[in-house]
């Protein structure tokens, strides 16, 4: 897809971090633009930037692990703009803690709006882009998709989910020539706010206070994970901006390519992952996220 003009893309997710860098960029391509997202505020905050930058765009609160919440998505996109062209399954958090401690809870909020929100979104509105031939799936994933970190099982298994998905849905549209390109998004280090996440989780999913699953619940005060923690946020705070990686989004977009990575910072975590797997060896040691994301910095 070259020409993005006139078209139509929805972002999920869109209130803010990547999600709203790529509304905002599809929107300077004069792209029209459906931004969801759970967080009303900060949601209709954006699509006043972009209609007072001169773009097109409106908003749609939207929860994607709920099937209803997609479905009426679609349907509110279809009313402004019509069919999208563009569909941005960007929607994420994360849980946090070891697998022995999660809640079901967690587990249930992770893999809800990560892995079935990409699901939702794909069976909402892809039949309509294969029908006219046309169109582009951009589903975000990570670099823990294609690697794994010890202490944040929800989030792997949703990210991993995700990059499967969106190879899956790549080999049939290719198989069957239907004109959809795929792009699978797996971003490293990006200064977003996924760290408080917990901030959208749902009342009914939220585990009681001290309970194992978020980012700052089990990090005692002065602890050495406290001080690791607070090294993280920092990574991320000085991290890749979320405009760079919608630059490169449109890039992919255009190209049809389906493999997107932000960096090269994890190549050889991913390189060494792959090898492991080739030579049927058992690793020696997993790596926490920390550790992962701090070791060669």
């Amino acid at each position: 897809m070259k020409d993005l003009a006139g078209r139509v893309a929805v972002v999920t997710g869109g209130a803010s971090g990547i999600g709203r860098a790529m509304a905002e960029r599809f929107a300077a391509e004069s792209m029209r633009v459906v931004v969801a997202d759970v967080e009303e505020p900060p949601l209709d905050e954006t699509v006043r930037s972009i209609r007072d930058a001169g773009g097109e765009a409106v908003a749609m609160v939207c929860d994607v692990s709920a099937w209803p919440s997609v479905e009426a998505l679609r349907d509110a996109c279809n009313d402004a703009y019509g069919p999208a062209d563009v569909l941005c399954n960007n929607a994420g958090v994360a849980a946090t803690g070891p697998v022995s401690e999660l809640s079901i809870k967690s587990w249930e909020w992770c893999l809800g709006v990560n892995l079935w929100g990409v699901i939702h979104g794909c069976r909402a509105f892809l039949g309509a882009m294969i029908e006219r031939g046309s169109g582009h799936i951009v589903n975000t994933a990570s670099v823990l998709g294609h690697i794994t970190s010890a202490g944040i099982g929800p989030y792997n298994v949703s990210k991993h989910g995700v990059v499967a998905l969106s190879e899956t849905l790549h080999a049939e549209m290719l198989a069957d020539q239907t004109g959809v390109g795929v792009t699978c998004l797996c971003p490293g280090l990006v200064s977003t706010n996924i760290l408080d996440s917990e901030r959208n989780r749902p009342e009914s999913l939220r585990d009681h206070p001290g309970v194992v699953g978020t980012w700052d619940s089990d990090a005692v005060a002065g602890s050495a994970e406290s001080e690791m923690r607070s090294a993280i946020r920092d990574l991320y705070a000085q991290a890749l901006v979320p405009s760079a990686v919608a630059d490169m989004v449109v890039r992919a977009i255009r190209a049809g390519d389906l493999w997107l990575f932000t960096d090269r910072d994890f190549d050889a975590a991913i390189a060494a992952r792959h090898r492991d797997i080739e030579d049927r060896r058992t690793p020696g040691s997993a790596a926490s996220l920390g550790s992962a994301l701090l070791g060669d910095r």
